[in-house]
């Protein structure tokens, strides 16, 4: 027969035992839960209306039902829509971070392009994230949109990554712009590059007919009354073997969230290694300080083909730290960037919106909460 102090002290083992085991599930549930939040997508968006080409956009492949997307079956027309001479090509990355971004500008630029069904998109996203998930996603929204996502392995590009100013700078999948030579079909030859926090009023096609001329790889709006010493360090301007890289370049600098890429031209030349080696090079000696932005300005700067400043009006984000309002640029406008810390939707949310993001408000698909589907 036991004692009452041996009962007590079985009694307090016993506790201790069920405190452990349901400390541990509550651990395990909240680990679930934190997987849960940053590979799902907790917002829902409605669905766009269609949009259809004008009479004078030519006809690709005589069809205009047929679709090309993930789901696809008819290889033979797959391959031969993507290659067609006819189609504006263009490239995002795709992520459930900035989803609703990406959806406002694939509004945009439908809405104001005359030949909506000839625009392609090729949607970059990790590999670690729920690929069938974003697919889904972006199809319950556009169902008549022509699009394909590609598996970008972090990986290929981790190793190479430095820290920067701002953590969001060093997703690894910032820096995929720089493959989309290596991920996209051989026989895309052209495509425009953008961000996810920008919207268009204006027809993307204007933009992807951008002449490159000679030997040009991209083109891009440049900014040459930006102060481009800012963007390397003392080391690098201090050290003539580095400095001298732009001598006899007019250098400027170009906002890498805006660009019309020849990709025969990037192939052949080899430039994503040329990238590369400066980020390795960073890794050795700190040669700049903003993400993935100073390697383009590296390779490319004073040797691209200019673009109205209408096709970027950027900065509307804000600075790299607090992202205050800011004005539009002078000038006319074709395309609208919230570059910089603060972006539209995460402060429309908070209720604290600068003036300018009333301009992104009328592109944004997300459902109100009270119109979720129980």
């Amino acid at each position: 027969m036991k004692k009452p102090n041996q009962e007590l002290s079985s009694l307090f083992l016993i506790i201790n035992i069920l405190l452990i085991i349901t400390t541990s599930s509550s651990f395990s549930l909240a680990k679930d839960n934190v997987r849960t939040i940053t590979t799902s997508i907790p917002q829902q968006f409605r669905e766009a209306p269609k949009f259809y080409n004008a009479k004078h956009c030519p006809s690709i492949l005589d069809t205009t039902d047929k679709l090309f997307n993930d789901d696809s079956k008819d290889t033979n027309y797959k391959n031969n829509y993507i290659c067609s001479n006819d189609v504006v090509h263009v490239a995002m990355t795709l992520d459930a971070a900035y989803i609703r971004g990406s959806m406002a500008a694939v509004l945009s630029i439908l809405q104001h392009t005359s030949c909506p069904q000839n625009v392609f998109f090729h949607y970059v996203a990790s590999a670690s994230a729920d690929a069938s998930l974003l697919r889904a996603t972006i199809a319950a929204s556009f169902p008549y949109l022509n699009f394909k996502i590609y598996r970008f392995h972090d990986s290929a590009v981790a190793g190479l990554i430095s820290t920067s100013i701002r953590s969001a700078l060093d997703c690894p999948l910032n820096y995929a712009r720089s493959y989309l030579a290596d991920l996209l079909p051989p026989c895309v030859r052209r495509v425009v590059y953008l961000d996810s926090d920008l919207v268009l009023v204006d027809d993307i096609a204007k933009l992807a007919a951008t002449p490159l001329g000679g030997d040009t790889v991209l083109a891009a709006p440049e900014y040459c009354y930006a102060n481009f010493t800012s963007y390397f360090t003392p080391t690098f301007w201090s050290n003539p073997s580095l400095s001298l890289t732009f001598a006899n370049r007019k250098a400027c600098y170009f906002n890498t969230g805006v660009m019309v890429i020849d990709l025969d031209r990037w192939r052949t030349g080899g430039y994503t290694t040329k990238i590369e080696e400066w980020m390795e090079l960073q890794k050795r000696m700190r040669i700049y300080e903003l993400g993935s932005l100073p390697p383009f300005l590296l390779v490319f700067a004073g040797n691209i083909a200019a673009v109205d400043h209408r096709w970027n009006q950027h900065g509307l984000g804000g600075d790299n730290f607090r992202g205050l309002c800011r004005d539009l640029h002078p000038g006319p406008v074709s395309l609208l960037h919230w570059s910089g810390k603060g972006k539209p939707w995460v402060r429309l949310d908070a209720s604290r919106p600068c003036p300018l993001d009333a301009l992104w408000a009328p592109y944004d698909l997300l459902k109100p909460p009270f119109s979720f589907d129980s």
